[in-house]
């Protein structure tokens, strides 16, 4: 953008962060290493190695722009960091008191809604024009009331909790919605309890899940180690603006949309999976959940085996020792991700159950890659000072990161003699994390079945050794005396965990770790960078690119053209999430980007994952529509694959959309229902738009991407009347026809779509406001706002 606003006579330094702007390093370390010591070293050194330019070209943002904090990796993960560090509840600016609020470019910002802070995830396109002094534009939201009544019985746990309100509310349906957790169950959840329901938001499908400021707000931030005189300030300005819950004063409920109740106390212990955070499974129906589903139709909860590859077995030798993979058997064990770790009762939960699993004799199997990925520093120190750390070691759960790892997908290689074993024989492999999505392929390609877990059955899994377990029946191993050893005989209560909470959880611990925050490593502190106003491209980088949209661009907007002769590049189904329209994971070595790497002298070791090469757009764009499961209805097989219309010939998404673009033809995607769940991810839009889509028409959108689709100047619309591609007889071999011209756009505007095969259809715009529509005519935000920077 500074190079735009230079080239297009403007000043380059207008370009710069108006608000506070906090960048969190914490998507880019992988598992590499596990079940070792000197696992964490490992790997933070090859995130070090692999992502030095990137990392330079941040550090270089960091010295070269105002208003910008950067926290360097190995340091934790943005919304852990935020709840513990960063946010502020209430702004102090120059003595004006004003309530904290925030935009995050990743979609579980919302985990601060749990420390009565107002946010949610925006895509980055969204978030630099925020950035940029433009005001954030939304249509008035619904007020869904969650009241919460009762008191969590012994052995349930937070993640249980959210894994429950999720399944009910995706049910109830809040997708561009508030949601509001109320009632007199809100004083009997930790802050820290509350932060893991507020993480979940994107997977129930709201804009926010917010809990109200009260006295568990001010004993968490006193915990966490915010300064006592602002903590003061913070409770006084909000008692006075009425924005502060007292419950030993007679409360009235506020007046919402709908209102929910959940009795705590019915809550059982559940898993979530194997395809969706949403489909919630209680433990004791897991064992019978998972055998069902490998035989039926294939689908969320489906593979489609025949009945005679129940019984599979793969054989195998690792280190010397021969074992056998089996439908259900795990291989990936994970304690990872914001949404868990920063909760001290399920990480010391998870570390007493190791303690006594040990202690009783049980052990994980060793080609199980178990790790453990806090999101701050903080849970090392209090799981050190509570003497659990090395019972977590013993069962393989060595500390390999700061960072996202596994729940974004970068778990790693796992070793080859399992996944030889898992090919041979095309197993259901299955992963168990403590993260928040289980989409296909995000966890690991290999990894058709992904539960979501709090830390504690994380650790029950990895000593089970499969999901296919029934916990209360089976034991999962013998102790010294040959007693059989049954979960309930090692998973700690309630009151258990919270004596060690009590103890070992201090406010010390959090003024330690973030007192030296943005400090980085010696590898971070020995990347030299010199600042300046424009960044210095290099042509022959592969990881940093200057990216095109701005290149071509003027001083006033090319009119809106209409839409002819355009060809679905994609016919897709239902819940198509972020991951498989941009997938962050490893770059498969048949795959455009990587040949686009391989020719420019990149060996596959070194292609690193496409998360980590968000910097590079050719990269990017090449890896849109990558992922290994997506089920594009064009092409019989599930794969990155589409069919070119005119030739009919299958080739990979990203050929057949440069032979469109080479050829003069426009594309539009054709799509379900939820079109775009999951991640924030702004390239989910941006790669679309550098394969030449225009438009998006599916039967619903999430709301995330739907603004995205916008900021990138994608037309998003939605089938009228119940209608969809299916239903309307559309092969998605069709030509369409969409005229954008004849009349002014508005919002809610109806189009009729014209396909070459005689038929037509009615769909409605989704560009919702009059400010999104600005936005589209300019070709997006971004280049909305530059014009407004440059002519003002």
């Amino acid at each position: 953008m500074r190079d735009a606003m230079s080239k297009l006579g403007g000043d380059p330094t207008k370009i710069n962060p108006l608000v506070p702007a906090d960048l969190v390093i914490d998507h880019s370390v992988q598992v590499d290493v596990a079940r070792s010591p000197d696992a964490l070293k490992q790997n933070l050194d090859m995130e070090m190695s692999r992502n030095r330019e990137r990392f330079q070209f941040l550090k270089w943002g960091s010295k070269s722009f105002q208003n910008f904090l950067i926290v360097p990796p190995g340091s934790g993960i943005v919304h852990q960091v935020n709840l513990e560090y960063l946010a502020r509840v209430v702004f102090n600016n120059n003595g004006v008191l004003y309530p904290d609020s925030v935009v995050g470019t990743d979609s579980h910002t919302t985990m601060i809604n749990g420390l009565g802070v107002t946010g949610w995830g925006v895509g980055g396109i969204e978030a630099e024009a925020v950035m940029l002094g433009q005001a954030m534009s939304m249509v008035l939201p619904e007020v869904i009331g969650y009241r919460l009544v009762g008191k969590l019985p012994q052995h349930v746990t937070a993640t249980d909790v959210v894994l429950t309100i999720t399944e009910t509310l995706r049910k109830r349906g809040v997708v561009e919605k508030f949601v509001e957790f109320f009632g007199p169950g809100l004083q009997h959840l930790s802050l820290a309890d509350r932060a893991t329901l507020a993480n979940m938001a994107p997977e129930y499908g709201a804009t926010m899940g917010f809990f109200p400021v009260d006295c568990r707000t001010i004993e968490y931030l006193r915990q966490s180690g915010r300064d006592d005189d602002k903590v003061e300030l913070i409770e006084s300005y909000l008692r006075k603006q009425g924005l502060f819950v007292d419950y030993e004063q007679k409360i009235e409920d506020p007046i919402y949309t709908d209102i929910l109740e959940l009795d705590l106390s019915t809550i059982v212990p559940c898993v979530a999976g194997p395809k969706r955070p949403h489909d919630r499974v209680a433990l004791s129906d897991m064992k019978n959940d998972f055998t069902s589903g490998l035989t039926k139709p294939v689908g969320f909860k489906g593979y489609g085996l025949p009945a005679s590859d129940l019984a599979k077995e793969s054989p195998f030798t690792y280190n010397g020792k021969n074992y056998a993979l089996r439908q259900g058997s795990v291989v990936i064990a994970a304690i990872t991700s914001c949404t868990n770790t920063s909760n001290p009762s399920v990480m010391l939960g998870a570390g007493l159950l190791a303690k006594k699993a040990v202690e009783k004799g049980l052990t994980t199997l060793e080609y199980i890659k178990t790790s453990l990925g806090p999101g701050s520093g903080v849970v090392s120190k209090y799981l050190e000072a509570s003497g659990l750390q090395p019972y977590l070691d013993q069962l393989g759960f060595n500390v390999v990161g700061y960072g996202c790892t596994t729940c974004i997908g970068n778990s790693g290689d796992i070793d080859r003699s399992v996944s030889e074993a898992i090919e041979k024989a095309d197993l259901v492999a299955a992963a168990v994390l403590s993260g928040n999505r289980n989409f296909e392929g995000r966890v690991h390609p290999l990894t058709r079945a992904n539960y979501l877990a709090s830390p504690p059955l994380v650790v029950a899994y990895a000593i089970s050794g499969t999901v296919d377990f029934d916990f209360d029946s089976q034991p999962l191993g013998n102790d010294k005396q040959g007693n059989p050893v049954f979960l309930k005989d090692i998973f700690p209560t309630s009151d258990e965990i919270q004596e060690v909470i009590n103890k070992c959880v201090l406010s010390s611990m959090f003024k330690e770790v973030y007192q030296n925050i943005t400090n980085g490593s010696d590898a971070w502190k020995e990347l030299k960078v010199s600042p300046s106003v424009l960044y210095q491209w290099d042509a022959s980088s592969t990881y940093i690119h200057h990216p095109p949209y701005f290149q071509n661009m003027g001083l006033e907007p090319n009119a809106v053209p209409d839409i002819k002769g355009a060809f679905a590049l994609l016919n897709l189904g239902d819940s198509i999430t972020t991951d498989h329209i941009s997938p962050a994971g490893d770059i498969s070595k048949s795959s455009p980007a990587a040949r686009y790497l391989n020719e420019r002298g990149v060996q596959g070791k070194d292609f690193n994952t496409y998360g980590a090469r968000r910097g590079n757009d050719e990269i990017m764009a090449r890896g849109t529509f990558a992922n290994t499961r997506l089920v594009n209805k064009l092409v019989a097989k599930s794969g990155p694959n589409t069919l070119h219309v005119p030739t009919q010939t299958q080739m990979s998404v990203w050929d057949a959309a440069e032979k469109y673009m080479n050829s003069g033809h426009p594309l539009i995607i054709l799509g379900g229902k939820d079109y775009g769940s999951g991640s924030s991810r702004d390239w989910a839009a941006k790669g679309p738009k550098l394969q030449g889509v225009k438009a998006v028409i599916s039967i619903s959108f999430e709301r995330i991407h739907r603004s995205n689709l916008v900021g990138m100047g994608i037309l998003p619309l939605q089938f009228v009347d119940g209608q969809d591609a299916d239903k309307l007889g559309l092969t998605g071999q069709e030509q369409f026809d969409l005229d954008l011209t004849s009349q002014p756009l508005h919002v809610g505007q109806k189009f009729v779509v014209k396909t070459s095969s005689g038929k037509s259809f009615e769909v409605r715009s989704r560009l919702d406001t009059e400010v999104e529509i600005t936005y589209f005519k300019h070709g997006g935000v971004l280049n909305y706002v530059l014009r407004k920077l440059v002519n003002n």
